[in-house]
């Protein structure tokens, strides 16, 4: 169906936390499954090609042909019926002939300017899902917009192009009307864990008469983290006293238990009002709740490929790596706190707030360190955690080491003012 175009409207994803395929609906220890909004990838002309390229990227872009055509099996049968009435004409001098071949010459040319006009100004926009599992179908969403004002586009297809896989996926649009957009999708289900790399689209059409297949590819990046797959996992029961809403000590938090009453003042939230107690007196009484501290329950993940390894070595961690997953995703659900932790001193924490999106992140992203490698991913994770920690800078050959400066307002230029200020109080 197509539609008018209106404003470009910002779809940006729905921040729900994640606590995996089978959680429960429950309103303390659960949220609504994947949902189906999208999240768009910048829009793609083919003017934006060149951008981010070197000068021999954009010369060897420029020497590439802007259309590609490919014959079809009609087209073969139809280019071979040309060229023997072309030598049966040639041969005889038959008038009758020479028009046959005018006829399906001319074909031809109308076939290349009909195809040519419906690949012009088209506009590719894939959305891609806020998260995606190995093992569970996904949709990706392709829009095309015809910026043409009065010619429509037809048998438009659209091929979604991935960095080392296939292009097995495919959109069809029957009819792009002038000035109008349509949208169609594709479901995938991805096999292994990671980032997938969308790098473009394949733009073809067979319009009019099927004989050729004139294509163009345009550039269009986009990723789309892949979780590891999660199995239903049957946790211990919790030690007694514990309780959904977690644990309480004697301070003031967000917790579920009630620290303290006291009575309501201007400002607070009338969300925590006690209602049992503010119906026997004129005035408001406030519940004051308690900080809730369960443990959190720590996952260690082996990631160091030791250097007898095996082949087998890589089936092993992937399994190493579902396990953990369905572990955390297991214990966020149950309400616990999960933090999963490698010997390279990554921590990754998730709870109920924050759901299991930010562990099931950081196991789609996390490779194996060779054992003689583990020194040097140390040095990278501690540079990068805290880039501002550097032993010593270079200059001319001689280390200078980094000095903290101090601030302008030290203590030796704040003391005689307060006690200028302890004399203008006496």
């Amino acid at each position: 169906m197509d539609r008018q175009p209106s404003g470009r409207v910002s779809l940006e994803p729905q921040k729900e936390p994640f606590l995996g395929p089978d959680a429960p609906k429950s309103r303390a220890a659960a949220v609504e499954p994947i949902p189906k909004t999208v999240r768009p990838v910048t829009v793609i002309t083919p003017l934006a090609q060149n951008n981010g390229k070197t000068f021999w990227e954009r010369v060897r872009t420029l020497s590439r042909p802007p259309r590609r055509l490919k014959f079809t099996r009609e087209g073969k049968y139809y280019l071979g019926i040309t060229l023997g009435v072309g030598l049966a004409a040639i041969n005889t001098g038959n008038n009758l002939l020479y028009l046959l071949l005018g006829m399906l010459l001319s074909l031809i040319v109308v076939s290349g300017v009909m195809s040519d006009l419906s690949l012009r100004a088209l506009t590719v926009t894939r959305r891609l899902p806020p998260r995606a599992q190995v093992g569970r179908a996904h949709l990706v969403e392709i829009e095309v917009f015809n910026h043409k004002k009065r010619i429509p586009s037809y048998a438009i297809e659209v091929e979604d192009l991935r960095a080392g896989q296939p292009a097995d996926k495919r959109c069809f649009f029957l009819k792009i009307s002038p000035s109008s957009a349509q949208v169609a999708a594709y479901r995938r289900t991805p096999a292994r864990r990671g980032r997938d790399r969308h790098v473009g689209f394949r733009i073809a059409t067979r319009f009019p008469f099927g004989l050729f297949e004139k294509s163009r590819e345009v550039t269009a990046e986009g990723d789309l983290i892949i979780y590891p797959a999660v199995d239903p996992v049957r946790l211990p029961p919790e030690r007694e006293g514990r309780r959904d809403g977690g644990a309480a000590t004697a301070a003031r938090g967000g917790g579920d238990e009630t620290l303290t009453l006291r009575p309501m003042r201007d400002g607070d939230d009338r969300r925590d009002i006690y209602w049992k107690k503010s119906t026997l007196r004129d005035q408001m009484v406030l519940r004051e709740r308690a900080r809730e501290t369960r443990p959190d329950v720590e996952l260690p993940l082996d990631v160091i490929r030791p250097s007898t390894a095996s082949d087998t070595f890589a089936q092993t961690f992937e399994r190493r790596v579902r396990e953990a997953a369905s572990r955390a995703v297991a214990h966020v659900k149950r309400g616990d706190g999960a933090v999963v932790t490698t010997l390279l001193g990554d921590r990754v924490r998730g709870d109920r707030n924050v759901g299991a999106d930010p562990i099931l992140r950081f196991l789609a992203l996390v490779e194996p360190v060779d054992e003689a490698q583990v020194a040097t991913a140390r040095a990278e994770r501690s540079a990068r955690t805290h880039p501002l920690r550097t032993p010593a800078r270079s200059t001319g050959g001689e280390l200078i080491p980094f000095q903290k400066s101090k601030p302008a307002n030290d203590d030796a230029n704040v003391k005689p003012a307060a006690a200028g200020k302890r004399r203008d109080k006496a």
